[in-house]
């Protein structure tokens, strides 16, 4: 499994990470800023990654869907026939749901409004214990500016 994120620094950090019946286990992470975006580079790091593994006990490869892990992703099916490439499916929802808000109108109001609700109660530390005592003990999420789903799971908090 990969999983790929900028630091403060906007370097470009991937983490591999080996899952097994034991559990999951971090193998290694490193900055790929200089290769991230140049599939043959990219491919020749996860290809060393499996044979640092060994290939018969790697079945399947999770990457985000960006198309540079599309390509690599299809590589590395060609040349080990019992492997597969998968992309992970929040990434592939963060990715419809970012769609849903720069696409339908209602949407975009929702969570433009949204946003602007919860940012002013977190610019106020007096508000922030008022909506647990009116939700029930609920906790507003702190929106995160690149997963789509925090808005909507929010406005599910809200409204629920």
């Amino acid at each position: 499994m990969t999983n790929t994120w900028n630091d403060k620094k906007r370097r470009i950090i991937i983490n591999f990470l080996v899952n097994n019946p034991k559990g999951a286990m971090f193998l290694k992470s490193i900055d790929a800023f200089s290769i991230s975006k140049i599939v043959e580079k990219f491919f020749e790091m996860i290809d060393n990654i499996v044979e640092k593994v060994r290939e018969d006990n790697v079945v399947q490869v999770l990457t985000d869907n960006a198309t540079n892990y599309k390509v690599v992703g299809q590589m590395l099916m060609k040349k080990m026939k019992r492997l597969f490439w998968t992309p992970y499916v929040a990434h592939c929802v963060d990715l419809m749901l970012e769609d849903y808000e720069k696409n339908i109108l209602i949407h975009e109001e929702t969570i433009s409004k949204g946003k602007r609700i919860i940012t002013f109660i977190y610019s106020r530390t007096y508000l922030i214990s008022l909506p647990q005592h009116f939700t029930k003990g609920r906790y507003l999420v702190r929106l995160v500016i690149t997963r789509f789903a925090i808005s909507y799971l929010t406005c599910c908090k809200l409204f629920s």
